[in-house]
């Protein structure tokens, strides 16, 4: 938890960017694993509610009335038999206290926040919820359809919350390289166990111990496979293979701020030559980025600028061929790269993209394609401002389906080469990922230790 001052600060800039209504932000419930009593743990608190009022317990809900300038934290508090069970827990006075919020109330008093807003025809705000008890909550309270409340959300919420989360305080910032160090342990971790012999899950499971020993736990589920074409590859009991390549994407949370790396290595401990080649290349263009990224940048023509550089890399070994614009644009690329450049990152790994990713990766003048393949799974295109935090994570997949369909339907035939691609069905994939800061002149890696990623090092 950072200041007082920090959400009472946050929560008045709120304010001005709503500017009116009542802005109603739900905390989470604990989430059952296979039984009521069984939930997952720790129990994962809603980022936004986080960001404003700054309090992990369940059960919480914070309200911002614009128009009266009144703060409430809406909770119950615990009673005797389960502190027995869990411990003693503050109530939700203290709690408010510790935020700065004045005023709270039993979360019963929601039903009347939400009747006297509608008797009085005001602006009840509210963001689109993901899960499913507070979509009942939702319909319970609002009468709105649990499919039609993403659409019912408020934008000038959503836009106010994306404008503030999405650029990084020093405080932020200084989270995410806490939680890059322990990403540090993660990968080293992995890069050192990796050998001919040892089970995909058994190193995807010592790089989850140490999220959960030295942070808070994992940022996503970790990735952790032989097939690395696979874009979320999930451990499996399969030994890893000599002449392999093994991809490790993982990250963990750490003061509620993210990290997210990727490394790629081979299970022989020395890359082959094609390896290497195809290697060098997706190097080449993660180092691209920071030549490139800078304010005032859009994130998109990064993103293509990297695909270019691709292209001609590509040209080189004979994979691809014709003019490398036309290519590009054509999104001959996508065989090879099949998603965008990076994401936005802080307390959630894809930063708000709960939020709706129009709004937090696109704006009006930076507006996402939904129709080029490849090109619609780019989550971050806008311009790039001082403060924000992306992930730079280019790759280069050999997919054998994609292969086959394309070639079947002789889709970019002019640029690829199917007959070398053929040669290429087993190799499977190479992703490097560092998290990127955006700084007043340019961009900088975030995490003081940076994990091996030139192939010497990796092999050494």
């Amino acid at each position: 938890m950072f200041s007082k001052n920090t959400y009472v600060q946050r929560r008045q800039e709120l304010k001005k960017l709503v500017q009116s209504g009542v802005i109603v932000l739900f905390g989470n419930n604990e989430a059952p694993y296979n039984y009521p009593a069984n939930c997952y743990t720790p129990m994962r608190q809603d980022s936004t509610f986080l960001y404003y009022f700054g309090q992990h317990r369940d059960g919480l809900v914070g309200i911002i009335d614009i128009d009266n300038d009144e703060e409430w934290l809406l909770g119950d508090d615990i009673d005797v038999e389960d502190i027995v069970w869990m411990g003693f827990t503050p109530s939700v006075a203290d709690l408010a206290a510790e935020v700065g919020v004045a005023k709270t109330a039993p979360m019963k008093a929601l039903r009347s926040v939400c009747c006297d807003c509608v008797a009085a025809k005001r602006t009840l705000h509210f963001l689109p919820p993901y899960r499913f008890d507070t979509k009942i909550l939702l319909m319970d309270l609002l009468g709105i359809h649990p499919s039609q409340q993403k659409e019912a959300a408020s934008l000038e919420l959503i836009q106010a919350v994306v404008k503030m989360r999405s650029t990084k305080e020093p405080q932020e910032i200084e989270a995410i390289e806490r939680a890059c160090e322990v990403g540090y342990q993660m990968h080293t971790t992995a890069q050192r166990l990796c050998r001919p012999g040892v089970t995909e899950r058994y190193i995807g499971g010592q790089v989850d111990g140490i999220a959960r020993s030295l942070a808070q736990g994992l940022s996503f589920s970790t990735i952790y496979t032989q097939h690395g074409e696979i874009m979320h590859g999930c451990p499996t009991d399969a030994p890893l293979e000599a002449g392999r390549l093994a991809l490790c994407d993982a990250g963990c949370e750490l003061d509620d701020y993210c990290s997210d790396h990727t490394r790629t290595m081979p299970v022989s401990g020395k890359f082959t030559q094609r390896q290497r080649e195809i290697y060098s290349i997706v190097e080449e263009c993660h180092d691209y980025v920071l030549t490139v990224a800078k304010p005032g940048i859009r994130y998109r023509d990064v993103h293509f600028a990297v695909c270019r550089l691709m292209t001609e890399r590509l040209k080189e070994l004979g994979l691809m061929r014709g003019n490398t614009d036309d290519a590009v644009g054509a999104g001959a690329h996508a065989m090879f790269l099949p998603h965008g450049l990076g994401h936005m990152m802080g307390m959630d790994v894809h930063d708000m993209e709960g939020l709706g990713q129009i709004y937090v990766g696109f704006d009006y003048k930076t507006p996402p394609n939904l129709e080029q393949f490849g090109t619609n799974a780019l989550r971050m295109g806008r311009e790039l401002q001082e403060g924000f935090v992306v992930t730079d994570e280019p790759g280069i997949y050999f997919i054998p389906v994609l292969i086959d369909e394309w070639r079947a339907k002789g889709h970019c035939k002019e640029f690829l080469n199917y007959d070398l691609l053929e040669t290429y069905k087993d190799f499977g994939g190479i992703r490097i990922e560092d998290d990127l800061l955006i700084t007043k002149d340019g961009c900088r890696f975030l995490g003081e230790s940076r994990i091996p990623y030139h192939p010497d090092e990796i092999e050494q």
